[in-house]
């Protein structure tokens, strides 16, 4: 081995040597976005990749900055616009991104955008009227 390689090794190691927690990471990400609307917990998710849920609590916190409870319900209120903007009604939305209250998804959904669901889907639909 080379001066020039043995440098590169250590380079790889040293700045790579956290891949499996980074790929643990985005594996749980990924399972979260695939599966959104079914009823993901800690359980699940540490039985997705195969680590303890705490480490996968603190390893997923580590690299997204929120928690994946927190990451899922910021998925579900992006893909619960999606099914607002193309007419699907408040109700079945809320059922459709995996919340099991409507109650809880209204108060959420308008924590998160400033407005309740049926006010936000009147007015993107107005707002398709005018183009």
């Amino acid at each position: 081995m080379t001066h020039y390689e043995k440098k590169l090794h250590r380079m790889r190691r040293d700045v790579y040597s956290n891949e499996g927690q980074i790929n643990t990471a985005i594996g749980i990400r990924n399972y979260i976005e695939n599966n959104y609307e079914i009823n993901l917990n800690l359980d699940l998710l540490s039985c997705v990749q195969c680590v303890s849920k705490y480490h996968m609590l603190r390893l997923f916190k580590k690299y997204y900055g929120q928690t994946p409870r927190q990451y899922l319900m910021d998925k579900r209120i992006e893909k619960s616009k999606d099914h607002l903007i193309n007419g699907l009604s408040v109700t079945a939305t809320c059922f459709a991104v995996g919340f099991e209250s409507l109650g809880s998804f209204s108060s959420l959904f308008k924590t998160k955008t400033g407005k309740s669901p049926s006010v936000f889907q009147k007015e993107q639909l107005s707002r398709r009227k005018i183009k």
